[in-house]
C-alpha cells in the first residue's frame, strides 16, 4: 500500500497554526481506520504534542480502545516517549492579541453575559436562553488561515479500504474542550472495504450531527454510485443548515470518485493512482449538478484522495 500527502499547498494544518480560547494553544484530533476489522484509532482534545496523527496510529496498533481525548490522551502518548511540549509561536500569539484587541470574535459562544457576540468575557450564564440553537445559517467558519484538514482513504492492491488519516487542526478561537468531528466514527471518516470509504471537511460541529461519511457508505452498500452517496450526505445537511460550509469525498472499492459539497463555490483534492504516481490535483464545481465519477483511476496498487477545503488553498 503507497500513500502520498501533500502538505504544503496548506495554510491551517500545522502546529500553532492557530490559538483557542483562553490562551490554550491547539487542541488537535485525528483518527485512523481499519476497514477490513473495522479497528479504530482516535485522539481529542490532545493538548501539547505535535504528531497526533501518530498518537493514533499508536491507539490503533496497542490498545483495545477506540478514542482517547483530553489531558489523559496526552498522559498516553507521553508514556510512549512522544515529546510534550509548548505549540504556541510568535506566528500564534499575534493572533492571539489580535483576537482579543477586536472583541474577542468570533468565540463560538451563546446565551452568555456579557453578549459574547459583542464582548470579551468574563462569562456568567444568562437567566434566558437567547440563542437555543445553531444559527441556520451555520456558514461563518473562517477564511483561508482558520482552519483546515485532511483526510486520506487509500486502496490496496488487494482492495483493502482504509481511512490512513483524518486529521482536523480545528477552527481558531474555540471554546477549549471541544471535540470536532475528525476523531468520531461516521463523522470527520469511515471505510468498510467491502464497499468504500467517505471522508468529510467543513463545519464539523454542525456535520458531526449527520454522520456523513458513515451515511455515504452506507449509501454504497445499498447501491448507490459515490458520486450519489455524496450528495445524499450532503444534502440531509443542507436540509437544516442550507448555508453550512461542508464537503464530501467518497471512494468506492472500484476507486470511483464521487464529491459533494455545500457552501463553496469548488472543491479540490489530490488523486493518486498507477496511471498518476505523482498525484493530481483536482477542482470540483460545487453548483455543479452532475456526479463525479472518475471510472478510468486504476487501483492496481493505489488510489489516495487527500481532501482539502476548498477555497483553503
Amino acid at each position: 500500500m503507497y500513500l502520498i500527502l501533500l502538505v504544503s499547498v496548506l495554510v491551517g494544518v500545522c502546529y500553532a497554526s492557530i490559538p483557542i480560547v483562553v490562551n490554550t494553544w491547539n487542541f488537535p484530533e485525528a483518527a485512523q481506520k481499519g476497514s477490513d476489522t473495522m479497528d479504530m484509532g482516535a485522539v481529542g482534545g490532545l493538548r501539547r504534542v505535535k504528531n497526533v496523527i501518530s498518537v493514533a496510529r499508536h491507539v490503533l496498533d496497542y490498545t483495545e480502545h477506540s478514542f482517547l481525548a483530553g489531558d489523559l490522551a496526552t498522559e498516553y502518548a507521553k508514556t510512549f516517549v512522544f515529546p510534550e511540549e509548548s505549540l504556541q509561536t510568535n506566528y500564534s500569539l499575534g493572533l492571539w492579541n489580535n483576537w482579543k484587541a477586536s472583541n474577542c470574535q468570533p468565540n463560538f459562544r451563546k446565551n452568555l453575559v456579557p453578549n459574547p457576540k459583542t464582548q470579551c468575557g468574563p462569562y456568567t450564564v444568562s437567566d434566558t436562553l437567547f440563542d437555543n440553537s445553531v444559527s441556520k445559517d451555520a456558514s461563518g467558519i473562517g477564511d483561508s488561515g482558520n482552519h483546515d484538514t485532511i483526510g486520506m482513504i487509500v486502496i490496496s492492491e488487494s482492495v483493502r479500504i482504509a481511512i490512513c488519516g483524518h486529521y482536523c487542526i480545528t477552527t481558531s478561537f474555540i471554546n477549549f474542550r471541544r471535540v470536532g468531528d475528525s476523531p468520531i466514527a461516521g463523522a470527520g471518516a469511515y471505510a468498510d472495504s467491502d464497499f468504500g470509504a467517505a471522508a468529510a471537511t467543513g463545519n464539523g460541529d454542525i456535520m458531526m450531527r449527520f454522520l456523513p461519511s458513515f451515511l455515504a457508505v452506507e449509501q454504497l452498500r445499498l447501491g448507490s454510485s459515490p458520486g450519489a452517496a455524496a450528495k445524499l450526505a450532503i444534502s440531509r445537511i443542507a436540509e437544516k443548515y442550507p448555508s453550512f460550509s461542508g464537503a464530501l469525498i467518497v471512494v468506492d472499492k472500484k476507486g470511483n470518485v464521487g464529491i459533494a459539497c455545500n457552501g463553496m463555490a469548488t472543491f479540490p483534492y489530490v488523486i493518486a493512482s498507477e496511471e498518476y504516481p505523482n498525484t493530481i490535483l483536482k477542482t470540483h464545481n460545487c453548483t455543479d449538478s452532475s456526479s463525479n465519477s472518475l471510472e478510468n483511476y486504476s487501483v492496481k496498487f493505489y488510489a489516495c484522495a487527500i481532501l482539502l477545503l476548498s477555497y483553503y488553498l
